[in-house]
């Protein structure tokens, strides 16, 4: 992994040919504050969404006529939605403009929040989450690479890079909290209502403050490298979502997951012929990008479906009920907050493998506490408190580290891509979490229903869960080389090539 250089540099040009960033201010502008001010809250209520409904799902059910066999559709079609269109719309944000695209689908969200908030049937309901899927798929990349392209590489970028993934993070507890008391004291078609005045604020608000992005020289759309990719990545979520609703050996499963594989495999042959790839094999061979998403994909794995298992073991092991649960993931909230304003200050002072390894120990030590979690309640609060606090503090070291090593070291024209795959990897990462640890608490409780099972299954989940954290840490120290330390202005004045991602 290159070097992230924070120290003002001289017109020069890196070992990949592209401009190095010019020097940035040593603080954040009012302009540059408005501009993340808006990102950051659209960034957030996407991440919102992906859980808001988790806990309203058996009042929607109920009004709505789903059966219990269907309800899992309202997830799912958001889910596919979300994560299989990521890297096509990323890639039609460097066409057409980034900006362009964000506001574009913030409109859509909008329409369908209130599309699915007035929804008098399953049908609609269900057309409506289906565009608020693609409108996240459009709006997340769209978003995250504005945000890179208007902070060069350096503290600024690092800065707001933490406090998007803080409340990214936090965006997802939010969701599960939210969700819970706008069911609970009005109705669950409030969390598609609360949507509707933050996108219109946004929409109204983006186009005075933002700057169009777009590459210099616009890229050709790779057609058949999009239908393979965005094909293959919905296989292999409708594979997961079936997986742990019926097991891996179910049909359907079997069947998506197949399919999902085949189809990234034709993807990839296609990307080594075709002249203007979808996704250019040489960008995805850098040491930074690649490893880098693996991390990321693992760290959203992880942390997100970690709150799926903690509701199982809250609700169905020590009696909560899903508000007095929702409010108790307030704590892993607040640590994910503290881990993002702490992730840049970690990465300026040492590295960003520094903060990915550190954090990956952290969230292992304190996911892994969680194995300890017993049957009582007072005893078990008293863990699982201070566990997901730390634990929520470590992932987002890894999720901020991973967004400046997936991100460093790549010029403008490749940002829309760069942002596609590490937004890719953090949908299909919180997509693919809650079905594969529900299909191990499957598996480990043979289908019972009871506390004692549930909690057997939970912890069987969670050792699961420390692996895939422990498993981070190993790629990371093994696949990324640490960061060089930051030179002087006198270094930096020299003509030398700026460190080329590896």
């Amino acid at each position: 992994m290159s070097a992230t250089n924070t120290a003002p540099r001289s017109a020069t040009r890196t070992a990949a040919g592209s401009p190095v960033p010019e020097a940035q201010p040593p603080q954040l502008t009012g302009r540059l504050k408005l501009v993340l001010a808006v990102l950051l809250v659209a960034q957030f209520m996407l991440a919102v969404d992906f859980s808001i409904l988790n806990v309203a799902l058996p009042a929607i059910g109920d009004g709505l006529g789903f059966s219990l066999a269907d309800l899992q559709w309202i997830a799912t079609a958001f889910a596919l939605s979300a994560a299989g269109f990521t890297l096509f719309f990323g890639r039609i944000g460097d066409l057409v403009g980034r900006k362009k695209i964000f506001i574009g689908s913030l409109v859509l969200l909008g329409v369908a929040s209130l599309a699915g908030g007035l929804a008098t049937s399953s049908e609609v309901l269900l057309v409506a989450r289906v565009a608020q899927g693609l409108a996240t798929a459009a709006a997340t990349p769209a978003g995250l690479s504005l945000l890179t392209t208007a902070f060069p590489e350096g503290p600024l970028r690092q800065k707001a890079l933490g406090i998007n993934g803080a409340l990214m993070s936090a965006g997802f507890t939010t969701g599960a909290i939210l969700g819970g008391v706008l069911t609970e004291l009005l109705s669950w078609r409030w969390a598609f209502f609360i949507n509707v005045p933050v996108a219109l604020a946004v929409v109204l608000i983006a186009p005075a403050v933002i700057k169009e992005s777009r590459p210099t020289v616009r890229p050709k759309l790779d057609l058949p490298g999009a239908l393979t990719v965005t094909l293959g990545l919905l296989g292999l979520v409708y594979g997961l979502t079936q997986a742990g609703e019926y097991g891996w050996t179910h049909p359907h499963a079997l069947g998506g997951l197949g399919a999902g594989v085949l189809l990234l495999a034709a993807f990839f042959a296609v990307e080594r012929r075709v002249a203007a790839p979808l996704v250019p094999l040489k960008t995805l061979g850098r040491r930074n990008v690649a490893w880098g998403n693996v991390l990321g994909l693992l760290a959203f794995v992880t942390e997100t479906s970690l709150v799926y298992l903690l509701t199982l073991y809250l609700q169905k092991t020590l009696g909560f009920s899903p508000l007095t649960a929702g409010i108790s993931f307030g704590v892993l909230g607040i640590g994910t907050v503290v881990g993002g304003l702490l992730a840049p200050k970690v990465i300026a002072r040492t590295s960003t493998l520094t903060a990915l390894v550190a954090g990956g120990v952290v969230q292992t030590v304190f996911t892994a506490a969680l194995l300890f979690l017993g049957t009582t309640t007072t005893a078990s609060m008293a863990l699982l408190l201070p566990a997901t606090f730390f634990g929520g503090v470590g992932n987002m070291l890894v999720i901020v580290g991973f967004m400046v090593t997936a991100t460093s070291g790549l010029p403008d024209r490749e940002q829309g891509l760069a942002t596609g795959l590490a937004s890719m990897s953090q949908q299909v990462g919180i997509t693919m979490g809650t079905p594969i640890m529900a299909a191990v608490v499957t598996a480990a409780t043979a289908g019972a229903a009871t506390a004692s099972a549930v909690h057997t299954g939970v912890v069987t989940a969670i050792a699961v869960n420390a692996g895939l954290v422990l498993l981070g840490v190993v790629l990371a120290a093994v696949f990324l080389r640490p960061a060089r330390p930051h030179r002087t202005r006198a270094a930096e004045a020299a003509p030398e090539a700026a460190p080329e991602a590896a």
